[in-house]
């Protein structure tokens, strides 16, 4: 219901881009230049966790970009979920390559706690997640997303804490459902109803990347891409923003 009554505000309400703040749009040509302007790059954060797979953004995630991220996630700017969706969108096609075999590609968002998204009223990452598969499937590349991954366990507010301290507060933080490791399991291999060629961990933002690390742990064991051959490798990883200095250390 709360979902309904956003969208309603948003058509009824005066709109002001959500980036700078200027008048009658909700995302104004500036703005989603520093979105969708720059190049897609590889970024990694330093200290690089272990187990962190090769992870792609669209953007650093400060002035514009960083007030729309906030804009759609707090605030309930759901409108943003399209022009987010393309961003991450463009980090995907990066970050597949040339998927192993034949397959759709297939997002799994990283989740949000329970008690976030009663919070907010949404999933934002799953939000962006769906209208980045919509923008691929229309460039005719196959793509699914599939919720496979939940939190296991309850994890201290990130806020404040270091690099080290976050990968201690995550560790061990995610599982795939029972259900969600049979599905991809059977994928990967070519063995169930879908087939994958590229497994694409989605999230808004990147930090220190102790969150897509275990992400890629949690896929990892219970997909047994840690132990075929046929399926290693194939986990990847995307992001909307990532911290500047993931791009400062990438340059050199």
């Amino acid at each position: 219901m709360r979902n309904a009554w956003q969208e309603l505000a948003g058509l009824l309400l005066p709109v002001a881009c959500a980036g700078c703040g200027r008048a009658r749009t909700e995302l104004c040509t500036a703005c989603g230049a520093a979105l969708h302007g720059a190049p897609v790059r590889p970024v990694r954060p330093s200290p690089r966790p272990p187990g962190l797979p090769s992870v792609y953004a669209a953007a650093p995630y400060e002035n514009a970009v960083r007030a729309v991220l906030l804009a759609h996630k707090e605030r309930g700017a759901l409108g943003l979920a399209g022009a987010l969706g393309r961003a991450l969108a463009g980090c995907v096609r990066a970050g597949a390559g040339r998927p192993g075999g034949a397959g759709s590609l297939l997002l799994v968002p990283v989740p949000s706690a329970r008690s976030s998204t009663a919070a907010r009223g949404h999933d934002p990452v799953r939000r962006i997640a769906a209208a980045a598969a919509r923008e691929l499937r229309r460039e005719g590349l196959p793509t699914e997303v599939l919720p496979l991954l939940r939190q296991r366990r309850a994890v201290a507010d990130q806020s404040g804490l270091g690099a080290r301290e976050r990968r201690a507060n995550l560790a061990g933080a995610l599982e795939l459902t029972a259900e969600g490791g049979r599905l991809l399991r059977d994928g990967l291999l070519g063995r169930g109803p879908l087939r994958f060629g590229r497994v694409i961990l989605v999230d808004d933002l990147l930090t220190t990347g102790s969150t897509l690390a275990e992400a890629a742990r949690a896929v990892g064991e219970a997909s047994g891409a840690g132990r075929d051959p046929s399926v290693r490798g194939v986990c990847r990883a995307a992001v909307v923003a990532a911290s500047p200095s993931a791009f400062e250390i990438n340059r050199n």
